[in-house]
C-alpha cells in the first residue's frame, strides 16, 4: 500500500495449512511445472516418509480461503520492521492477530532493506525468527516481494534476490504463496518485461509455491486485466487485488475483478478505511469493512486481508518514504497504535469466526458515540443532524435537525448504506421514527440507488413528518432495487425546517 487515494478510495499500501519439517530440511523434490491457467481442484498434501509437503494445489487452495492480517509493527512499518527487528513485539502481535481469528499473516520484504542483490545473513535470520513465531501461533505466512522498488534493468539481481528469498521456503508448508511485485504497474513496459523474467526464474526455485502480483485501489480491475493480458506467457495462479474503493459497491467491484482475470481466482490482499481525523471515523471503518467481507462472501472470494493490524505511532514510518507524509496512513489499523480494539476488529472477528455481522454496526439507533457512528452527512452546510441524549423514542439517543435550510433540489441529511450488498430486483424495507417541535418544510426519509459506477437512478421517499408538532410516527419505504443497481443510500432529510425534527430507531433490510 503506498498510493494516494480520495476519500472514496482512500491511500494505503493471503492462509491455513499443516506443519512441514524444519525450513532448511530436505523433502521430496517436486517436478517443477507452469502455472495452472485453469486452476486444478486442490488436493491433499502428499505424504512423505511421514511428513506434509506442500504441493501447489494444496497452497492454492489455502491461499484462496486464508483468514489474513497484513502487518507491520505498530512502532515499525515498511522497511523499519526489518532494520528495527523486534521479535517480543511481534510475537505479542501475531497472538493477538491469531486471537481475533487470523491463519496467515502478509508480510512485505524490502530489497533495499535485506541486502542486494544478496539478502545479507542477518536479515534472512530475521525472515525465518519471524516465520517461525507466526507457525507458533498456527499462521502461515504470505511473502510480498518488491516493494518501494523500480530496479528494472536489473533482471539479474532481481532474480537472484528473488530466489535467494525464497529458495529455503520453497518446500515449507509455512509459507504458502508469494507475491513477486506490491501494486504492480502493468502500463509501465520495463515493469512488464522484468516480470516475465523474473516469474519463470522463481518457478525454477520454487515450482510448488503460487504467484501472483496485486494492483493499486486506483488500477482496480482494468489494471487485473491488463496483467493477465500481458503476463499470459507466463501466467500467475492467483490475482490480488487491493480493495480501497467505495465499499457500498464492493460487490460490484468485486464482479468486476472476478470477470477481468476469469477463469484464474482473485483475493482481496489489500483492504480497509483509515481513521484518522478530517477522513472517516472508527464508526465508518467498522461498517467499511462490514460490507466488504459481506460482499467477499456473497462473490464467493474466499481470502479478505484487512490492512492492518494496528494504527502507526508517531516516527513509527520511515521519514525519508512518502508515506510518512500521509496522515491517512497511519490509522489504517483495526487496533489503534495504543492496543486499544476498535470496532473494525470485532467486525473482523465475526467473519472470521464464519458469521456475518448484524445492522448493530450501522449505530440505527444513534446509541454509539459519535467518533463511533458510520453516519454520514450530506448537504452539512444547509443543516446538521446532531446527536442528542435528551430526546429518545427508546435507548438514549436520536438524532436531531433545527433551523435547516436546502438546495434547489435537494434536502440536507444524514446517511448511512446496508451491509447486505445491493442486487437489482431486490426487495428493500426502511424505516425510521420521527417526532418534531414546530415543524415546517421536508421532513422524510428516503433511499437512493446508484449504479456500478456512481450514477444515480432515482429514489423512493416516505411520508412526510406532519408539520406543526407531533409524537413519534412511524415512516416507512418499501420498494425493490432497480435495474442496475449496485448500493443505496438511506438518508435521514431536514430542509427549510424553522422548527425542530427527531428520528431514532431507524431499520434497513
Amino acid at each position: 500500500m503506498k498510493t494516494v487515494r480520495s476519500r472514496a478510495a482512500i491511500i494505503a499500501s493471503s492462509l491455513l495449512f499443516a506443519m512441514v519439517a524444519p525450513a532448511g530440511e530436505a523433502t521430496a523434490a517436486s517436478k517443477p511445472s507452469p502455472a495452472p491457467k485453469n486452476p486444478a481442484k486442490a488436493t491433499a498434501p502428499v505424504k512423505v516418509k511421514g511428513e506434509v509437503v506442500a504441493t501447489l494445489e494444496s497452497r492454492l487452495d489455502a491461499t484462496l480461503s486464508a483468514k489474513t492480517i497484513n502487518y507491520y509493527p505498530s512502532t515499525a512499518g515498511w522497511s523499519a520492521m526489518w532494520t528495527s527487528f523486534d521479535a517480543d513485539r511481534i510475537d505479542a502481535d501475531l497472538k493477538k492477530a491469531a486471537a481475533l481469528g487470523a491463519d496467515n499473516v502478509r508480510i512485505i520484504i524490502f530489497p533495499q532493506a535485506f541486502g542486494y542483490p544478496t539478502p545479507k545473513a542477518e536479515y534472512a535470520e530475521r525472515l525465518r525468527k519471524f516465520i517461525s513465531i507466526a507457525d507458533s501461533y498456527g499462521m502461515t505466512v504470505k511473502l510480498t516481494l518488491f516493494d518501494w522498488w523500480a530496479g528494472y534493468n536489473d533482471t539479474a539481481g532481481s532474480a537472484a534476490w528473488a530466489k535467494s528469498v525464497i529458495s529455503p521456503y520453497a518446500k515449507d508448508a509455512r509459507v504458502i504463496s508469494v507475491e513477486l511485485k506490491n501494486e504492480f504497474n502493468p502500463n509501465d513496459t520495463s515493469a512488464v518485461a522484468w516480470a516475465k523474467k523474473i516469474i519463470p526464474s522463481v518457478r525454477a526455485a520454487a515450482p510448488e509455491m503460487p504467484l501472483t502480483l496485486s494492483v493499486d485501489g486506483s488500477g482496480g480491475a482494468p489494471a487485473m486485466a491488463k496483467i493477465k493480458s500481458v503476463m499470459a506467457g507466463t501466467p500467475l495462479d492467483y490475482f490480488d487485488f487491493h480493495f480501497y474503493g467505495n465499499s457500498e459497491r464492493s460487490l460490484a467491484e468485486l464482479r468486476k475483478a472476478q470477470a477481468a482475470v476469469s477463469p484464474s481466482p482473485i483475493v482481496v490482499g489489500e483492504t480497509g478505511l483509515t481513521s484518522a481525523p478530517g477522513f472517516a471515523s472508527e464508526g465508518e471503518q467498522a461498517a467499511f469493512l462490514a460490507r466488504v467481507f459481506q460482499a467477499a462472501k456473497t462473490a464467493k472470494v474466499g481470502s479478505v486481508a484487512p490492512w492492518t493490524l494496528s494504527d502507526f505511532s508517531a516516527g513509527a514510518i520511515p521519514s525519508n518514504s512518502q508515506v510518512s507524509k500521509m496522515p491517512a496512513q497511519y490509522k489504517f489499523g483495526l487496533y489503534r497504535a495504543d492496543g486499544v480494539a476498535k470496532p473494525a476488529a470485532s467486525v473482523v472477528r465475526t467473519y472470521w469466526a464464519g458469521s456475518t455481522a448484524t445492522n448493530t454496526v450501522l449505530d440505527l439507533g444513534f446509541e454509539a458515540s459519535a467518533g463511533n457512528s458510520p453516519w454520514r452527512p450530506y448537504l452539512a452546510e444547509h443543516g446538521t443532524a446532531v446527536r442528542v441524549r435528551d430526546v429518545a423514542r427508546t435507548g438514549t439517543g436520536s438524532a436531531r435537525f433545527s433551523d435547516t435550510g436546502r438546495t434547489s433540489s435537494a434536502l440536507p441529511s444524514v446517511r448511512t448504506s446496508p451491509i447486505t450488498p445491493v442486487v437489482a430486483g431486490q426487495a428493500w424495507h426502511a424505516e425510521a421514527w420521527a417526532k418534531g417541535v414546530n415543524v415546517t418544510g421536508s421532513n422524510e426519509i428516503s433511499l437512493s440507488w446508484f449504479d456500478a459506477n456512481d450514477k444515480w437512478l432515482g429514489q423512493n421517499v416516505s411520508k412526510q413528518v406532519a408539520k406543526g408538532t407531533s409524537n413519534w410516527t412511524k415512516l416507512t419505504i418499501d420498494t425493490v432495487a432497480p435495474a442496475g443497481a449496485a448500493s443505496v443510500q438511506l438518508h435521514l432529510k431536514s430542509g427549510d425546517n424553522n422548527g425542530t425534527v427527531w428520528f431514532d430507531d431507524v431499520v434497513l433490510s
